[in-house]
C-alpha cells in the first residue's frame, strides 16, 4: 500500500471529489488532499475555507487528511512522502488533459505514479465552476455538494451578488 496525494483547488468541493477520496482511500495507506493555493484559477473560497469544506466532508475516512500546498504537485507528493498522484476523469476532455499533466508529472518525477479514477456515473459532468454557475443562477445545486458546502456556497454568492449591485 503507499502514501498519495489527490490535488486541485476544490472550490468548491463537489460529491464527485468525496467520492474519488472515497474511493481511493480504500486502497491507500494514507491519501492526502491537497488543495493548492496560489493556483491560476480565481477561487470563490479562501484556501483556509477549501480545506475546511474538505476536511469537515471527508471527517469519516480515518486515513485521509486534508491540507494546503502551492507550487508543483510531484514537489508537494515528495514533502509527504506520496508516491502516488489521485486524479479522477469525468468526461473525455479530462482524460487530455489528465494524460499530458501525468506525462509531464512523470518527466519531472520518475519515481511518482499518477493513478486515474473514473468518476461515478452520476458525478460525470460534475465540476466545481458548473456548479457554481448553475447555483448562480439560482439552481438548486444541494445534491451536488456535500451538506456542509451548500450554505457557506449560497452564502457567497449572495454576497457577491450584493456587491456587485
Amino acid at each position: 500500500m503507499a502514501r498519495a496525494i489527490y490535488p486541485g483547488t476544490f472550490d468548491p468541493v463537489t460529491k464527485g471529489h468525496v467520492d474519488i477520496v472515497e474511493r481511493a482511500s480504500c486502497n491507500l495507506d494514507h491519501l492526502t488532499v491537497g488543495v493548492v493555493d496560489g493556483s491560476l484559477k480565481r477561487t470563490m473560497f479562501d484556501i483556509d475555507e477549501r480545506i475546511g469544506m474538505f476536511s469537515e466532508a471527508v471527517a469519516h475516512l480515518s486515513n485521509v487528511s486534508v491540507q494546503q500546498y502551492t507550487g508543483l504537485t510531484v514537489n508537494a507528493a515528495r514533502e509527504i512522502g506520496a508516491t502516488v498522484i489521485v486524479r479522477g476523469l469525468r468526461i473525455t476532455s479530462d482524460f487530455e488533459y489528465e494524460s499530458e499533466m501525468a506525462l509531464m508529472n512523470r518527466r519531472m518525477a520518475e519515481d511518482i505514479e499518477t493513478i486515474c479514477l473514473f468518476s461515478a456515473l452520476e458525478y460525470q459532468i460534475l465540476s466545481s465552476s458548473r456548479v457554481k454557475e448553475v447555483a448562480a443562477f439560482g439552481a438548486d445545486v444541494s445534491n451536488l455538494v456535500p451538506p456542509n458546502v451548500w450554505k457557506p456556497l449560497v452564502k457567497r454568492l449572495e454576497e457577491q451578488k450584493a456587491s456587485s449591485k
